[in-house]
């Protein structure tokens, strides 16, 4: 019996079984893991930008423009399409097999598919919110006013509703993903490298019989995990998912 095949008949007796996810989940959407900034940036400021800092919370207060120019480059993709994984997954939870998404994916591409109990731990580029009154924004409004958008009701800065660095995540969604975990039967681990804390320790919570780690690279997990698969998650969740019984 294949790891897929095994996967499929866990699945099959699965009832509260939930999917913890990274990045590695989205580039199958042709969504890029978070990569350099270019050197446009240094000429800009005369000075070198880690991408972690320009995806901080200091770096919106103090350089805006810059960094509303390198949010809209290299963290949003509108023309991405949930994958086979994605509409798995979705199709899991409709079975009432999987009962939570737990993604550290800012994309949004879950709800997209059809999933519907999803906890997003580092936000959602589809919504933003001016930091002084709170007004709420799409994500169209971000990517048309150019360069600094500005709420229209009191002039602040229209954020995106994503966790940048220096920032905490959501307690609310960090408990409610703890709950999932804990209270999963099974836990899908895809495509993360569970080096990104707090997230990654949320892992820890997990008591259920069953943990299937679908990762490319090697984890933290992979020595406790009951079945290790090195495919891709939108191919290996698919090929799962029809092995299925209607």
């Amino acid at each position: 019996m294949t790891d897929i095949e095994k996967l499929g008949r866990i699945l099959e007796k699965s009832h509260r079984a939930v999917f913890f996810g990274g990045a590695g989940m989205s580039t199958e959407s042709g969504i890029p893991d978070f990569r350099s900034a270019t050197g446009i940036y240094n000429q800009k400021l005369n000075k070198k930008f880690r991408p972690e800092e320009m995806a901080s919370h200091s770096f919106f207060l103090n350089y805006p423009e810059e960094f509303f120019d390198f949010y809209r480059k290299r963290f949003v993709y509108l023309n991405a399409k949930p994958n086979a994984g994605h509409i798995a997954l979705a199709e899991l939870e409709r079975r009432n097999i999987l009962s939570a998404v737990v993604t550290q994916n800012i994309d949004g591409l879950h709800q997209i598919a059809g999933s519907k109990t999803v906890y997003e731990l580092h936000g959602s580029i589809r919504r933003s919110y001016c930091v002084n009154c709170g007004e709420k924004y799409d994500i169209n409004f971000v990517m048309e006013n150019v360069p600094i958008p500005h709420c229209e009701k009191c002039g602040g800065i229209v954020k995106p509703d994503v966790v940048l660095y220096e920032e905490s995540l959501d307690s609310k969604i960090l408990q409610n993903s703890m709950k999932a975990i804990a209270e999963a039967d099974t836990l899908i681990i895809g495509g993360t490298s569970l080096i990104v804390y707090p997230a990654a320790g949320l892992v820890d919570y997990f008591n259920g019989e069953h943990l299937i780690l679908i990762n490319k690279s090697e984890t933290r997990a992979d020595k406790i995990a009951e079945i290790v698969i090195r495919e891709n998650i939108g191919e290996t969740l698919k090929k799962a998912v029809e092995l299925l019984k209607n």
